[in-house]
This record gives structure tokens, sequence and C-alpha cells, in this order.
């Protein structure tokens, strides 16, 4: 009976042993795909000046509604559709927002109101552009948004062509991330959200099935 319980513990030490094993090995593979993630965030832009069908801004911060009607008033494209707008706020709010009076460009601004993350922006954006007749956009997030917005846009439109345009919110350092509490917690949730991302396609979600984001 002893060689018995001692066998039995070795067992379950072995056990243990290849859960910890597992588990470390486990968080080292995420906190090294961090760091991918977090280096692979762009520390700049250089515009190509390309011409687009549409210039599409996911709401979030008034530097991208300001890139994005910049653009518009110089003829960069016919229309700018902002994804994701509360349905409270109209265009006229939206000019508020970006700093600028009501201007000619004001006629060639569509509100998607649906959308209430950044699969649904896709989505939203794909069935307007298909409304259209579109086949190119330029795609205006923040920086440390862009791949998720990237993964998820070529996944629901991969027959568009893609601009990808970045702006750089002042509160996300992106030297020396991981010192700054604050980006090193929205880096992780917005490496976090891109993994499930990645992964959707294989839990059978749909766009509908997925939470709304803060």
């Amino acid at each position: 009976m002893p060689r018995q319980s001692g066998g039995t513990v070795r067992k379950v030490g072995r056990a243990l042993a290849r859960v910890l094993a597992v588990a470390v090995l486990s968080v080292a593979a995420w906190l090294a795909g961090l760091v991918w993630f977090a280096e692979s965030i762009p520390r700049e832009f250089h515009d190509d000046n390309v011409q687009t069908d549409a210039i599409i801004v996911l709401t979030g911060g008034p530097l991208r509604l300001k890139a994005g009607l910049t653009m518009l008033a110089e003829g960069r494209a016919k229309k700018l559709f902002v994804s994701g707008v509360y349905r409270t706020v109209d265009v006229t709010d939206l000019l508020r927002v970006a700093r600028q009076t009501p201007n000619p460009v004001e006629c060639c601004i569509v509100l998607g109101h649906a959308a209430d993350n950044t699969a649904g922006n896709a989505a939203e954006t794909r069935d307007w552009m298909r409304r259209e007749g579109y086949t190119s956009l330029r795609l205006v997030t923040a920086n440390y948004h862009l791949k998720r917005s990237l993964l998820e846009f070529r996944r629901a439109m991969p027959e568009a062509t893609i601009v990808a345009h970045p702006v750089f919110p002042e509160n996300y350092k992106r030297e020396d991330w991981w010192r700054w509490p604050g980006t090193l917690s929205l880096t992780a949730t917005e490496f976090q959200k891109y993994l499930t991302a990645l992964a959707r396609p294989w839990l059978g979600e749909s766009d509908l099935a997925l939470e709304a984001e803060p």
C-alpha cells in the first residue's frame, strides 16, 4: 500500500509539472506575441496620396475625423463614411468635434449608426460600399487599432483595395510602450482583441454575436 501511495503521488506530481510547464509556455508565448504586436504598431505614416473611392473613419477620437475631413476637402475621395456613430450624433456635431465649421464637404459625409465594434464597422462599411458601387477605401483609425481593423476589413471585403491610414493619439505612448501603464494596458487589451478576432472563424461566431466594445 505505501508503494502504491508513493506511485500515486509521483503521478500527480508529474501531471502537475506538465500543467505548470504548459501554463508557463502559454504565458511566454502570449508575452512574446504581445511584444510582436506592440512593435508592429506604426510609429509614423508617410501618405502616398493614393486616391480611393471612399474614406472610412472609425469613431474613437477627433484625430481620426479631422484626418478624414481634411482628405475629403482635398478631393482625395468621393465620400467620407463615418462608421459606428451614436444615433444622436449628426454631421454638424461631428464637424464641431473636429473643430471645423460646416462647409461644402458636409454633403459628402455619410454616417453609419449600426456598428458597435470593429467587426461591425467592417460589415457596415461593406454593405455601404456595395450600395455605392465602390471598390477602394482609405481606412482611418488609431495606430494601435490598425492591425485589428485591417484584419476585419480584409475579411469582410477581400475584393476591395484598402489603404491603411493610421493617426497617432497623443495619449498613446508608442515609444517605450511598456513603461506607460495606460499604454501598456491598452496595448495588451488590443492584442487580446486581435487574438479573439483571429480565432473567431473557428469559434463559429458571427458579427452579430460579438459584444460591444468600450
